[in-house]
């Protein structure tokens, strides 16, 4: 079957602000503030669009000039949009993050948008779209019907399906979609939640033990968790293997969309058959790449992809 990753997810228009000197949480902050697109989803979208991975993408867009700019990139990059449905409004969320002179986020505020309408199109035409992917990346805090529909429907077609978090409220309430998942990709705060209150008081082995035991515990095929600055750990129950990938030295410039460059870049592995360690180390590559850039997604990955040959090698194995 034809590759085409189809990622279900939000789209969201994010606002932020760089602190130019010393951010004072109490205090007013010279600096500069910038509209950019994101929302999990799309980030996610584009960022294996521009890795060369055929992507599809449902969600919702605001029938609006902002809208309709979205629209056009996913385009340019190449995206299929069948499925990304317009709204008059709610269709999308709105992210307020602060950033300091580091570039590193202090303060964020989420406003989601209107899912109802994305939940009704899922599940009356959730089959058709799973039926013409080839892997599914999934966005789990939607709402439980639309996550819950999109597993039972890759297990019914044999789909592989990553799942990556928004705010871990559906699966901190439905933790047992997490077993219907061929990997599962959070951060260490996220991951605190789920795998024990100490998980970050722990040594990097203390972690991996942690992590394995997590997931042998409910049945997860495989788990990363990445750590910040310090690099990722990640299990495969399958295969039993486990480990520590570093992170790569970056000129910071602002860390938000991060996490959804490394699931991007991992995913981008997986789909290409890499075994989950090698393909944590695509995950890696790409989110230090998007760290140093402005946007949350790198909009030269391509090229940065082609020209890197710790990437490539990889990928022609």
């Amino acid at each position: 079957m034809t590759t085409l990753v189809t990622v279900i997810g939000t789209i969201f228009v994010d606002c932020k602000g760089f602190a130019h000197q010393s951010y004072n949480p109490l205090g007013r902050n010279l600096g500069s503030i910038q509209f950019v697109h994101g929302g999990v989803g799309r980030n996610v979208v584009e960022n294996l669009a521009n890795l060369s991975i055929p992507s599809a993408f449902v969600s919702t867009l605001d029938e609006s000039a902002l809208g309709e700019e979205i629209k056009k990139r996913l385009e340019d990059a190449n995206v299929s949009i069948d499925h990304v449905l317009h709204t008059p409004s709610e269709g999308m969320g709105m992210w307020l993050a602060v950033l300091n002179e580091n570039g590193d986020l202090v303060g964020s505020i989420s406003q989601m948008p209107n899912l109802l309408t994305l939940q009704d199109h899922v599940l009356k035409r959730g089959e058709e779209i799973v039926k013409k992917s080839s892997h599914l990346a999934l966005e789990l805090d939607l709402t439980e019907p639309i996550s819950r529909h999109f597993l039972e429907l890759a297990k019914q077609w044999n789909k592989p399906v990553y799942g990556i978090p928004g705010n871990l409220d559906i699966i901190l309430k439905h933790s047992d979609l997490l077993d219907m998942l061929d990997c599962f990709i959070c951060n260490n705060i996220e991951a605190e939640k789920l795998v024990g209150d100490n998980f970050n008081t722990l040594d990097i082995q203390g972690k991996i033990a942690a992590l394995t035991g997590y997931v042998d515990s409910i049945g997860l095929k495989s788990m990363v968790v990445t750590l910040g600055e310090e690099g990722s750990i990640y299990y495969d129950s399958k295969t039993k293997q486990s480990g520590y990938q570093p992170a790569f030295p970056v000129q910071l410039v602002d860390t938000s969309g991060a996490g959804d460059a490394f699931f991007s870049g991992t995913v981008t592995g997986l789909v290409r058959g890499l075994p989950l360690g090698e393909a944590v180390v695509c995950g890696t590559k790409v989110a230090a790449w998007t760290i140093e850039s402005k946007e949350n997604n790198c909009r030269e990955l391509g090229e940065k992809t082609r020209s890197d040959e710790v990437f490539q090698t990889l990928l022609v194995k």
